[in-house]
């Protein structure tokens, strides 16, 4: 079968032959209908030197994948050849606290991973390939009736990501608060449905683009402000000088996370979720009293349920352009350019 590999790092991957999987005692293959691109991906490809992640090329890509159950190892249950499902990206030890709770992404035993910290298209075989091997059947989550694989593809990771971190503030969100949404990409345009459906909140959303904050607009966002020096400044004025009870950075930069400082009301919270390499000085007067800011990295296996039943109830929608897999490397240079609106899908 033909798969998008990483051969090493700082390098474009390549489509090549490699031989199908087959699956093993307790092991799946899915059929792959559908593998989400991620802007992670490019970071893989342009950023990364040997010994900065504890894995290695080469391996397929592909982190957001769902399909159908083609093959099923010995001893697995619960599961049918044909079955669509959902492919719960990263793979913990399966043994730990965390991971007996499906919070695989903080795994607290990483040497008894399949791959420490990471998953299919991190470090092992992903879906951008006809079929894709996962090592647990704990991995893979029946979609609801209603979800295709195309559209529940990146509900594992562009919906997941942003659920999990509106899904912590929760708390922080009644009727007549305020979230703001940093960066409308990928992530953030998801983000903007999980808030509108999930809570009260008035949603304002923050990007550079135009295009992208009419996106915002046609997702629910109750207010669009275009990213400047004033942006902080405006989102003050929007909320009657207290600021914003929830802050979520889908871009990471030292130009977002100044803003999203600057406009955080007190006893709020600041979610950094995009990993654009910025950073933010905290000291006793640098941010407002008991703001809590936080990373968050991917969500859990429960909360993936959760997603998969918003988005089958017509709930959370990304906006998708479907790749064939010969075209995989036309959506990694749209979206490295900025053309790409919502997510890409890569279709086998």
């Amino acid at each position: 079968m033909r798969a998008l590999r990483l051969p090493a790092w700082k390098t474009e991957p390549e489509l090549v032959e490699v031989d199908e999987p087959t699956p093993g005692p307790g092991q799946v293959v899915v059929k792959i209908g559908g593998a989400g691109a991620c802007h992670s991906d490019l970071h893989l490809m342009h950023d990364f030197e040997a010994g900065a992640l504890p894995w290695n090329p080469p391996f397929t890509l592909g982190h957001e994948n769902a399909g159908w159950v083609h093959a099923l190892g010995a001893g697995v249950t619960g599961l049918e050849v044909g079955q669509p499902v959902a492919v719960y990206g990263p793979w913990g030890c399966g043994t730990c606290a965390r991971c007996r709770l499906g919070i695989d992404t903080y795994c607290e035993n990483p040497a008894g991973a399949p791959v420490p910290g990471g998953g299919g298209g991190l470090g092992l075989d992903g879906g951008m390939a006809a079929y894709q091997l996962v090592p647990a059947a704990r991995h893979v989550v029946p979609l609801p009736e209603g979800l295709d694989p195309v559209q529940a593809a990146p509900l594992t990771d562009a919906g997941l990501t942003p659920y999990h971190a509106i899904r912590r503030s929760w708390s922080k969100l009644p009727p007549g608060s305020t979230a703001v949404v940093i960066g409308v990409g990928g992530l953030g345009h998801v983000g903007v449905q999980i808030l509108k459906a999930t809570t009260a909140a008035r949603i304002i959303a923050v990007d550079t683009r135009d295009e992208a904050l009419r996106l915002a607009e046609e997702y629910g966002a109750d207010l669009a402000l275009r990213s400047s020096e004033q942006t902080a400044e405006e989102i003050r004025k929007a909320t009657g000088g207290h600021g914003a009870d929830v802050v979520l950075d889908f871009v990471g930069a030292d130009a977002t996370l100044r803003i999203g400082a600057a406009a955080a009301r007190t006893v709020g919270d600041l979610s950094i979720v995009g990993i654009g390499g910025g950073s933010l000085p905290v000291s006793f007067f640098s941010v407002p009293y008991e703001v809590s800011i936080q990373t968050t990295y991917w969500g859990s296996r429960p909360e993936l349920i959760e997603v998969l039943d918003l988005g089958a109830r017509g709930l959370v929608r990304p906006k998708t352009t479907t790749f064939r897999l010969e075209d995989a490397m036309s959506a990694y240079r749209k979206m490295q350019d900025g053309t790409l609106e919502g997510r890409a899908v890569i279709v086998p």
